[in-house]
């Protein structure tokens, strides 16, 4: 599909089709089991009168986890439409979405929904950020986030990554072969642990070596490596390193690691370095502020601070 086509209108890739709709119903039945353990008993007390709330924006951020909570709701019998496309930069305070259904059940994913969407749209706003600082320097690499991820929660988190228009990296052990220092040590040399990854990875995996120096980095290429890792090296050892790796092995994907921040990103943005993975994305990051509340005439849903 030709680039232009996208910019035309013809094709409009919706990144929910990434995601399995088996796995969103697992995982929305999974929170909302997790909450929700027995008895419901604020749920007793509001009954199963329909209602509508209003999902509400309440700090400037990057709308995403949209599917997620479609997928909350749905179980719950309730119907939401959305105000805004996944991936819209918001200021607050405003209504981002409305959702209708019986009350009970309306609370009942009100605070499960509002977790997912305050943590996939504090991931995909940061990610934002540091795409645009990569960006508005010409950089042509990738910025990439990492395993460091939320047990139970990586999907939402890696989602969240692609919305806000970063890579994901590997998804988990099983989807790229990385040998760190621990399987070096362990197998004796970079050779003989890529050798063995080659065994059981063959042609469709590919394979990457965590690398402390040049030399690291030339083993690893000549071994059969797809790509190296460069970690925890300085900006100026890193645009040596990836020169001279470069004229050797153009093909070679050179990545850097380690200790880089928001701060410290644009020195980084180095010619020859095609990635750079950064553990904050997924660690580092300030949630958006949303609120849930039932639409009543009258009563004005921001709940703003009382002023005396």
């Amino acid at each position: 599909m030709a680039s232009q086509d996208i910019l035309n209108g013809i094709y409009n890739p919706n990144l929910a089709c990434i995601l399995s709709p088996i796995t969103l119903q697992h995982l929305s039945r999974e929170w909302l089991k997790e909450d929700t353990p027995n008895f419901d008993y604020g749920g007793f007390v509001v009954g199963e009168k329909m209602e509508t709330s209003l999902v509400l924006l309440k700090s400037a951020g990057v709308l995403a986890g949209v599917p997620f909570v479609d997928a909350i709701f749905k179980e719950l019998d309730c119907t939401i439409e959305w105000c805004f496309p996944e991936g819209t930069l918001l200021e607050p305070i405003q209504t981002i979405a409305t959702v209708t259904g019986k009350v009970r059940r309306l609370l009942l994913g009100e605070r499960v929904a509002l977790n997912v969407l305050s943590r996939a749209s504090g991931i995909a706003t940061f990610a934002r950020e540091l795409n645009s600082i990569a960006q508005s320097i010409g950089w042509k690499g990738e910025i990439a986030g990492t395993r460091k991820t939320t047990p139970g929660f990586r999907l939402v988190e890696k989602y969240a990554l692609l919305v806000g228009g970063v890579s994901t990296h590997r998804y988990d052990l099983s989807s790229m072969i990385m040998l760190k220092d621990n399987h070096i040590l362990t197998a004796g040399s970079i050779k003989q642990a890529v050798k063995d990854a080659k065994v059981v990875g063959g042609f469709s995996t590919k394979i990457e070596v965590e690398c402390r120096s040049v030399e690291d980095a030339v083993e690893a290429a000549e071994s059969g490596a797809d790509v190296v890792m460069l970690d925890n090296v300085t900006p100026e050892v890193l645009a040596t390193s990836a020169n001279s790796l470069k004229k050797q092995f153009p093909n070679l994907i050179i990545e850097a690691s380690g200790g880089i921040t928001q701060a410290s990103l644009q020195q980084y943005c180095i010619k020859n370095v095609d990635v750079l993975s950064l553990g904050c994305l997924t660690q580092g990051y300030k949630t958006v502020d949303y609120s849930m509340k039932i639409k009543k005439e009258g009563k004005d849903p921001r709940n703003l601070p009382v002023a005396k």
